[in-house]
């Protein structure tokens, strides 16, 4: 079972539009809700490649209990900490005419420090069932700064594998932690170095030294190009094929979930290196986050090229 952690979920609504004009009345053509934050993303990518995945973190009030609702899936296992503040929502305007979208992220309203103790009571009372464990996105306020490092001490202390998605101060600190995964983009990393690595020579240099910090495996999103990986067997470089993207929101949180479902099923780092850039790529291929059509996946996978360059 692979566990995901969303401890800052949301209501994902994806508003499709004709075009998009300032200063006017808007009319959606059509509205997609989905179970959201980073972490949902991964669980239904999961789910989808044929993975048991409970699914953790805070939901409250009405819009809790609809983005609940919203799971449907059979192999994803509701199981979040109930709290009283509304579960936000998040916009994501597509305009037809440019295929671009833009991202509307309300906050996560405040939790408690007594709802942030339950949380952690049911998470360990689900960890010792998991073969795998994600931490994706950010947290509400309210949620103490070292909640992220208390649960790869957690994680470590039972030996469940820990991937880490997030930025900022919270990935930063936790680096200290040792997660064995963790999928910095170029911005991303850049926050770490103090700057953005340009050439190839100087991204492998970046991955390669989070690895010698104490990263099993370092990897460096970089966006339609894949990702390169740093781990004690070497530095590879995992590409995609050339595709037309639809959308690319949710292209990362896809990546994670390769990688998460790889390392649940003990595949050869190029096993699943492949199955996570080819669920990348088949994810920018649907309008929709977190969601791929398994007849892309299938094309996609023979089609990513692998190779060790250090």
């Amino acid at each position: 079972m692979i566990l995901t952690v969303t401890l800052n979920a949301s209501i994902d609504k994806m508003y499709l539009l004709p075009s998009i004009q300032p200063e006017t009345v808007m009319r959606v053509r059509e509205v997609h809700n989905s179970s959201g934050g980073k972490g949902l993303n991964v669980s239904r990518v999961a789910a989808k490649l044929g993975e048991k995945v409970v699914a953790m973190g805070f939901t409250g009030g009405m819009n809790g209990r609809y983005l609940e609702s919203l799971i449907t899936e059979p192999e994803i296992e509701p199981a979040f900490t109930h709290v009283e503040a509304e579960t936000r929502c998040c916009i994501n305007c597509w305009d037809a005419s440019a295929a671009r979208s833009t991202e509307y992220l309300e906050p996560g309203a405040p939790v408690t420090g007594e709802e942030t103790d339950r949380f952690f009571s049911d998470f360990d009372g689900r960890l010792p069932q998991a073969s795998v464990v994600t931490v994706s996105g950010s947290a509400p306020q309210g949620v103490p700064d070292d909640a992220y490092d208390r649960i790869i001490r957690r994680c470590r202390e039972v030996g469940v594998p820990i991937l880490l998605d997030t930025s900022g101060k919270r990935l930063t600190r936790a680096l200290a932690e040792r997660p064995d995964l963790v999928k910095p983009n170029l911005d991303e990393i850049a926050q770490l170095t103090g700057s953005v690595p340009q050439s190839r020579d100087e991204q492998m240099a970046a991955v390669s030294k989070l690895h010698e910090a104490g990263i099993a495996y370092a990897a460096l999103s970089l966006g339609g190009e894949g990702v390169l990986l740093a781990c004690d067997m070497g530095v590879y470089e995992a590409c995609p094929p050339r595709i037309t993207p639809q959308n690319t929101v949710g292209c990362g949180d896809s990546m994670v979930a390769g990688f998460a479902v790889g390392l649940s099923r003990k595949l050869p780092v190029e096993e699943w290196l492949r199955m996570a850039v080819a669920v990348s790529a088949a994810n920018a291929l649907s309008l929709y986050t977190g969601d791929f059509d398994m007849r892309d996946y299938e094309t996609l996978y023979p089609q990513v090229h692998i190779r060790k360059i250090g």
